[in-house]
Formats: C-alpha cells, structure tokens, sequence
C-alpha cells in the first residue's frame, strides 16, 4: 500500500520517477497526487488554436482527418503530414520524418481519436498560420489507454508535462499509485466536512484524477481548495500564536518626551491615517509581547513619519529602535530625512534627543567605529543602516523595535539575525511596504501579521500624469519625450530617467520581465546617459546613479541631485524606493516593459512629491495589444495602487505572490487563487481560528498535524517565515 510520504522511487519504476522528479520536481506520492490536471479533454475537443504560441509544449486532443506523405524537398525520400480536427473544423498538422514517419503512418488512420503532445512550430501566413507539431508523442484512444468508450462517456485529464514527459505518462504513473494508496488521514474533521458540504480527501483526490464528469471536478476541487486555504491559515495562527507567547518589553508614551516634542514642531498635521495607524503602533508597543505589524500605503502616504514617531516612542522609553533599508542609497536618505525632521533633536546629548546613526557595509573605519559605539552605547536612539546592521559584531545596549523597510527586499534569515540582538525577549517588529497588497493576499502571506493600511495621501501631494511613449510605432513621440525633459528643466526643475540595467548584462537591478528572449538586451544607463548628454539633452548636467558605485560616490550624487546641481538623474531601480527630491517633477522609464506593474508604481512615486504636477512616461517599443504593453496601459490609467495590484497579481503565477517563484522553490499553492478564491480563504481562515482556540496543539487533529509537518518540513515553506 502506498503512502502520502512514501517517495516515488519506491511507488513507481526508477524511470519515471526521476523522470517526475527532473522534469516537475515531484518526490512523493503526495507531490503526484498534487499534481493535478490543467484541464479535461471531452469528445471532440482540441486546444484553441487561436490560444497557440510558437515553441509552446502543448497537448491537443481529435480526430485524424487526413494522413499523406510529401517528397523531402532538395534531397530524396518522403515524409509524412497528418491532419488533426475537432467538431470546429480547426486543424492542427502532425510531421514525422525518417523511420519513424512508417510507425506513425501505421498507426495514425484516418478516423482514429487520441492525445497529440509535442512544441508548436508554424507555417505559412503569419496572419492565418497553419500550426503543426513536429514529430509528437501521442496516444490513441483505443490503444491501451483512454478508451475510445472512456473518452466519450468521461473527461480525460491533461497534465502539465514537459519535454520527454507526456500527460499520458502521468496519468499512468496517477494511476498505479491512486490503486494502490492505503487510508489517509483526513486533515478536515469529519464536522468540518459536513458544515461546508466537502467530501473526504481521498474521494476527492479519486474524482480530480478520474472524473466520471465535470461535476465531480468541480466538487473535488472545491475540496482540494479548502484543503489549501486551511492549511496555510493554521499555520499562520499558529506563528500568530507562538509570537504572542515570546516575552517583549513594553515601551508605553511618555508624556512630555521626544514624541511630543516631535509632534509640536511637526509643519503639517498628520492625516486621518497617520494618527490612527500611529495609534495601533503605540498601543502595540506598550504590550508585553512583541508587536508584529504590516504597514502598507501606497507611495507618499507617510509611513517614514509613522515609523519615526513610533521609534521616538521606543528611545522615550528607555530603548533604541533600528530602521534596516535594501539599499545604501534608501539608507542615506533615510537617515537625512530622519536628521532633518528631528532637527536638533537628533544631536541627543544634555539638551534632551537622541543620536541617530548610520551604519553601512562600505563606510569608512572610523565612521564606522563611531557608529558602532553609538549602538552599543545606547548613546544612538535611531540607527539606520543595510544588511551591514546583521554582521555579529554589530551590538545594541536595548534594542526595541525593528523596523524594516521594503520587506520583500529581506529574507528570513536576515530579520531573525536582526531579531536575535535584542537580547532579553524579543524587540517589536514594524515591516513597511509601499507595494499594496490586496486583502486576500494580506491573510495568506502575511496572515500572522496584524495589517494597517495608509491610504490618504498627505496634503500638497500633486497628482502624476502617467503616459505611454510607443518608440517603435511612433519615433517623434520619443523626440517630443526629450522636449518635456528640457522644457521641465527650463521651469527649475528636475528629471529621472530609469534604465533597467548599468551597462552589462550582468548590472541588472530591476524585477525584469521577460516577455521575449530573442529581444535586444535591456538599455543601459551608461549608454542612455552618454547618448543623451552627446543629443537630445546636450548641455543639461547629467548624472548617473547605479548601485555599483562607491557608497561615498553615490551618497555625493544624491546630495547634488537633491541641491538642484544635477537637472537630469540617469539612473537603475536603485532609486526605487524612499528617494524624496521634491523639485523633481519628470520620470523617463526606459523599456518599461521589462520591469513590473508594482515596480512601475513605485518608480513614479518619486515625482510630483513637491506641490509640482508630476509626469511619468513609460516608454516601450511594444505594439498595441501585446500582454506587456497592457501592463503600460493599467499602470497609465490609475494612480490607484491597490488597483494596480490585483492586475500585478492577475498576471502572476500564485507561487510568485508568495514568494517561491523568487526562491526557485515549488508553491504549495496548486489550486486555490488569491484573487478569485476570497470567500474560501476567509471561511478557512475563521475555521482554523476556532480549531486552534480549541486545540492549540492539534493533539486530536492528526492529520491536520501531519499537513503541517509536511509544509513546514519542506524547504519551499521558507516563505511562511514572516514572525
């Protein structure tokens, strides 16, 4: 009998188990039950054509029409063409050469039905092109697999396959190990089951592999879904659960400290979200376990201001509070714009305050020392700084809070060193992101993690104009870009221009997209910013900013740009996030098709940041109705990040969203769809609440226990670690 955990060089030959495991990555008989259909062919039925792409591996389903053979031009012999339709009268053309074009000749007769598996070529007319695979695997109805009875009483599932791996191949090896598999232990109560009319896991797993009809799909998957949301929820309540239970110190406000100071001298009055959310934070941090919160906004809605105020809360109370940022570029303007809003504050000493320092990977040594006192000393309150801040050696006399800036930018292993320092108990946690995140992905990714939102955006915030420049089918509109630049110039004020790499292959910087690999390679900021200050731009003082240069070298760039010295900043992502220039008031994104809709979000955030309308125009060389070019035109039509982010997600495998795509691991997610599957997750989410409640330790809850062993044990749970 076979076992969920047994591997699959015991269930099945060595062949095709590492055949599964080297084509999809699959180990056990668990990993190849999960495995489950893309779709079901019925009779009649053949892939869309009309959804076809040259190179795409696919699997289509008909009926043999036609099979002829045709002279081998420049050279002797004959191959073989056979025609494939449905009930549409669409067709497909099947070529087989050399020997075995006799096989397939023998085999393939007109009138005979099967699966054909193999990558698209295309011929003819690029308009109406007659598709055609070459030299396919296939499987005919009759011939020891589907039945040409099975096919036309009950749907036939198509996997997704890969190169020397058929769907019909794994349907067998589905096969042998679903006749053999022992009893499972159900994950959802038999209770639970009855409440939401779900049927149990192996009925389930039987009907997804071997439907009597789609309607038994249908069940069998909203069951598996379940499985998925429940799953995961209990997981992160659980991680809700154990960080609830580690100790923290509390630090409460302090009437009349540096906070209330702060708030005095503050020249605007904090918007309706920033005083709320700047509650949530203050009420968590005066706990005696540790705060563990998101904070999103979109970009310019102030979360620096309600991060600062809860960091001044921690050095009132006695503590320190450090600020970890991606890049040391964000790390520099941080630590500015944090120096200036404390003004005086911030030299600490007997006239009250508190030091703020700086630390980074590539300071000089005696900075560094300086900087490294202060933390230790507990003479800083605030320290900013990179990764450098997670190295041993680094030490604090009472670190409090955490707070991590673009959270997506850290892993694990990162936060956890930073979280060990604290020494007794654990220091609160405060992660920011200017990438908003739709609700449904807020419970599944960060489900242990309390959620506040900013979405008013300060006052004296000016709206940003988002356009299109097509390079290709319109070269005077890429002409009419370098007028803007010049003309914005010539008002005082100043421009980006955003390149996706520095000036190799290898500089990359951006979340790149790869829509066609036979492209020209990405532009460079060293080649845009030399062609621009030899043409278009010639006179303007030009300057490039890229994460390859010296620290010193690009903090001294940025102090330019931010003095008014520079007029045109050419530069990669590196000033993504946290740059704030005020007189800025253009972006130019070159080959904006090759970064992301977020990305893209982010990256005009920083104009129009001054009281001055700001202009974005995202230039492409993508024709009308492409996928990348509908990217541009969302990103064009709303200012609305939350908007933005559901079609960022719509156009992404859900292992993306949750990070495993990134890591080169497998996303547990098979089934269950972030955006579509709310009603699912929130039923789940509320289910798995009251099961823990109840058995915190799922000591009665066997095979809900096994579930989560066997996603915690698994390395693509990695992106769970959110605590």
């Amino acid at each position: 009998m076979s076992r969920f955990d047994e591997p699959l060089t015991k269930a099945l030959d060595p062949k095709t188990a590492k055949l599964l495991h080297g084509v999809l990555g699959l180990e056990t008989v668990g990993d190849l039950l999960r495995h489950y259909p893309r779709r079901y062919a019925e009779r009649g039925e053949l892939t869309s054509l009309d959804m076809l792409e040259v190179d795409e591996h696919v699997t289509v389903v008909g009926e043999v029409t036609r099979a002829m053979r045709k002279p081998m031009r420049n050279r002797g012999g004959t191959w073989l063409e056979v025609e494939v339709v449905d009930g549409t009268g669409k067709r497909i053309y099947l070529s087989f050469f050399g020997k075995g074009s006799h096989v397939a000749e023998s085999r393939l007769k007109p009138g005979r039905r099967g699966m054909f598996a193999g990558k698209v070529g295309a011929f003819g007319n690029r308009a109406t092109p007659r598709w055609q695979l070459t030299h396919p695997e296939f499987e005919l109805f009759d011939e020891g697999g589907a039945s040409a009875e099975e096919f036309s009483t009950a749907p036939v599932p198509i996997y997704p396959a890969g190169k020397d791996l058929t769907p019909w191949a794994i349907r067998r090896a589905i096969g042998i190990v679903l006749d053999t598999l022992g009893p499972l232990d159900d994950p959802l109560s038999a209770d639970l089951r009855a409440r939401h009319h779900l049927e149990g896991l192996g009925e389930a797993l039987v009907a997804i592999h071997r439907p009597k009809d789609l309607g038994e799909v249908q069940r069998a998957r909203e069951r598996l879904k379940f499985d998925e949301a429940f799953v995961l929820q209990a997981v992160l309540l659980q991680r809700r659960q154990a960080a609830v239970a580690w100790p923290a110190k509390p630090r409460p406000r302090r009437a009349g400290g540096m906070l209330d100071d702060f708030d005095g001298r503050l020249p605007f009055s904090l918007t309706e979200g920033q005083a709320a959310v700047g509650e949530e934070v203050a009420a968590d941090l005066g706990l005696a376990h540790p705060m563990h919160r998101l904070l999103q906004g979109e970009v310019g809605a102030g979360k620096t201001v309600v991060a600062l105020r809860a960091m001044l809360q921690v050095a009132d109370a006695g503590g320190q509070a450090v600020l970890l940022a991606p890049t040391e570029v964000l790390a520099q303007q941080h630590h500015r714009s944090i120096s200036a809003m404390l003004g005086d504050l911030a030299t600490g000493g007997m006239f009250g305050g508190t030091a703020v320092a700086l630390l980074t990977g590539s300071m000089g040594a005696a900075a560094r020392r300086s900087a490294l006192l202060d933390a230790a000393s507990g003479n800083a309150g605030i320290v900013v700084g990179t990764h450098a801040l997670l190295q041993e050696h680094v030490q604090f006399a009472d670190l409090g809070l955490v707070v991590v800036d673009e959270q997506h930018r850290f892993g694990v292993e990162q936060r956890d060193a930073l979280r060990e320092k604290a020494g007794g108990g654990r220091p609160h946690v405060l992660v920011m992101t200017a990438t908003p995140i739709p609700r449904t992905v807020a419970m599944t990714v960060f489900g242990d993690l309390e959620v506040s939102t900013l979405s008013q955006l300060p006052s004296g915030r000016a709206p940003i104009t988002t356009h299109v420049v097509p390079a290709a089918e319109k070269p005077h509109y890429l002409e009419r870009t370098w007028e803007r630049v010049r003309e914005e110039v010539a008002l005082g004020r100043q421009a980006y221009i955003v390149c996706p790499r520095i000036g190799d292959l290898e500089g990359d910087e951006g979340d790149l997209q790869a829509d066609d690999e036979e492209r020209r390679p990405p532009l460079a900021v060293l080649d845009v910013a030399e062609m621009l200050a030899g043409g278009p731009l010639h006179g303007l003082r030009v300057e490039v900013l890229h994460g390859k240069l010296p620290p010193e070298e690009k903090d001294a760039i940025m102090r330019s740009f931010t003095r008014g010295e520079v007029d045109v900043l050419v530069a990669t992502t590196v000033i993504e996030v946290g740059v704030d220039v005020p007189n800025s008031s253009v972006m130019i994104i070159m080959d904006a098709d090759r970064f992301g809709v977020s990305q893209l979000h982010q990256l005009r955030g920083r104009v129009g940041r001054g009281g001055l309308p700001g202009l974005c125009l995202l230039v492409s060389e993508f024709p009308e109705g492409t996928p990348a070019r509908a990217r541009l035109d969302a990103v064009a039509s709303t200012l609305d990040g939350f908007e933005l982010s559901r079609v960022d997600l719509e156009q992404r495998r859900e292992g993306d969203v949750l990070g495993a795509a990134q890591s080169g691991k497998k996303s547990s997610l098979k089934l269950l769809q972030l955006l579509r599957d709310e009603d699912v997750i929130e039923t789940a989410r509320a289910e798995a609440a009251a099961l823990l409640e109840r058995d915190p330790e799922l000591t009665s809850h066997d095979g809900l226990r096994a579930e989560i062993d066997r996603l915690l044990a698994d390395e693509k749970a990695g992106y769970l670690e959110k605590t």
